[in-house]
């Protein structure tokens, strides 16, 4: 179990670390290794992401977001939409804001997933108890 949740760690370190070195330098996406790396990580997210969705279909038996499985899915899927921005980056104007619309909303994703289940009183109900006292 604690190999497991180190490798996590390491999945979401390593778009961060990424991520950090484009906002330092944007022109690092065209550097060989960047690619490389980026290209190898969302490779290894898009397997990973089809694995956890396989185990999720076989045997899911609540809303996926009660799941383990179903809230690493969806960490993994904000990875391989939030690299493959930043692997694609563009200087095109056009592509440029349909971009910074898109990592805005990956960005608020969390956010507005964490309110709809907070809100969401059905989905509150079957909570475990430790869940329902932290807020």
């Amino acid at each position: 179990m604690y190999f497991l949740s180190v490798c996590c760690q390491v999945v979401y370190m390593i778009p961060a670390v990424l991520t950090l070195l484009v906002g330092l330098n944007p022109l690092v996406t065209g550097s060989c290794i960047w690619k490389t790396v980026s290209a190898a990580h969302v490779l290894f997210c898009l397997l990973w992401a089809a694995g956890l969705a396989c185990s999720l279909l076989l045997r899911a038996q609540h809303n996926i977001l009660h799941e383990e499985e179903g809230r690493e899915l969806s960490g993994l899927v904000i990875i391989i939409a939030w690299m493959s921005l930043c692997h694609s980056s563009s200087k095109n104007p056009v592509v440029g804001r349909v971009q910074l619309l898109l990592a805005i909303v990956i960005s608020l994703f969390p956010f507005i997933l964490w309110v709809y289940v907070y809100i969401n009183k059905e989905m509150r109900s079957s909570w475990p108890t430790h869940c329902k006292t932290v807020i």
